[in-house]
């Protein structure tokens, strides 16, 4: 029968102490399989585990399991040293570090998005990446959902109106000092359309949307069932995005791409940040050139040092703190795709991979 030692460590301490398996008040546990540790043994170092609120079941094979709640970058090598897997989020594996730790096979990346490792090192050094791949496309879609429905709604205006005494001071039953739209009959234009994308289109169909959906921005052919990125710019009311943050999408709107979209127009993103010229964003808000748009990341996250979105004082204008994928459910879903992931890896199967 298989048995497990699970010990929790404090930092500076020198001999463990055995502990219930507490994970978040103490700095990492580890968990192995036999109560002796074998040379063999895959040690799993998971970098953030605080990042992922749900239950992660140990691998089916014998390992060793540290896992840190936080970790800092100037951290990483340190804490991963002797691992063969790591587990990471959204600290920067780059060549750096990586080439510091030689006994390194695999890093499961607890996310969809991979820009944060360096690919090009990984696949010239043979180190195995994974992602995990659409967890959340009903926590995204219904996130977006919220969020066409607050801009299209006037929300945040309406919530203003009667905390300052608007509807109170009203001459008629109702106070309408904002425009009201329906999503029904209106058009979305899906810009990305991976898991999260369809998903997206499926909901979407259900409420009475019509939607496009946009071949890539630089495309030289159009494939069936796509319109082209510019036509789906001036098409759609509303303009969401599911794409990854690459070369090739990296600012992807800026000011022409705004120019062409429609004066009530609206733009999501629970993408990347980096897909969206800031500045452009800022300008086409406040000089009407869309009616609003809805944000949950930034260029930099946690945005530490501000981010001139986050001054934006404007009704139409709302950013939520890259929460979208972050239902209980997903977060389960997530959890359970990354240990799928881990073993297929050592089982010789490798799933997902992005290198």
């Amino acid at each position: 029968m298989r048995t497990a030692l699970t010990l929790a460590l404090s930092q500076g301490e020198r001999e463990p102490q055995i502990e219930t398996a507490t994970y978040f008040p103490v700095h990492f546990v580890v968990e192995c399989c036999h109560q002796k540790f074998k040379l063999n043994m895959e040690r799993i170092v998971f970098l953030e585990r605080n990042t992922v609120q749900a239950t992660f079941r140990r691998p089916d094979f014998d390992h060793e399991w540290i896992e840190y709640g936080e970790s800092l970058q100037d951290q990483v090598v340190e804490r991963l040293r002797g691992a063969t897997i790591v587990i990471s989020n959204k600290l920067a594996l780059r060549e750096p570090d990586l080439a510091r730790l030689p006994e390194l096979k695999l890093i499961a990346i607890a996310a969809t998005g991979f820009d944060c490792v360096d690919l090009d090192y990984c696949r010239a050094h043979s180190i195995a990446v994974t992602n995990v791949r659409g967890y959340a496309a009903n926590s995204v879609s219904e996130h977006v959902l919220m969020l066409m429905l607050a801009l299209g709604r006037n929300l945040l205006a309406y919530r203003e109106d009667v905390q300052q005494g608007g509807w109170q001071q009203s001459k008629q039953f109702c106070l309408y000092t904002h425009k009201l739209h329906d999503l029904r009959g209106s058009k979305l234009g899906i810009v990305g359309y991976g898991a999260i994308g369809e998903a997206m289109a499926r909901l979407a169909e259900s409420i009475g949307m019509r939607v496009l959906i946009s071949e890539r921005k630089a495309a030289t052919a159009i494939r069936a069932g796509r319109t082209p990125f510019v036509e789906t710019l001036r098409q759609s009311d509303v303009v969401t995005l599911h794409c990854p943050l690459t070369s090739d999408t990296q600012d992807m709107f800026a000011h022409a791409e705004f120019q062409m979209m429609k004066r009530d127009a609206l733009l999501i993103n629970t993408a990347r940040g980096g897909l969206v010229e800031v500045q452009a964003l800022i300008e086409a808000l406040q000089n009407g050139v869309i009616a609003g748009a809805a944000f949950d990341a930034l260029r930099e996250e946690p945005p530490r040092a501000g981010n001139p979105l986050l001054e934006l004082n404007l009704p139409n204008f709302i950013v939520t703190p890259h929460v979208a994928w972050a239902s209980d459910e997903a977060m389960q879903a997530l959890a359970d795709q990354l240990i799928d992931n881990v073993e297929a890896f050592v089982r010789g199967q490798p799933r997902n991979l992005v290198t």
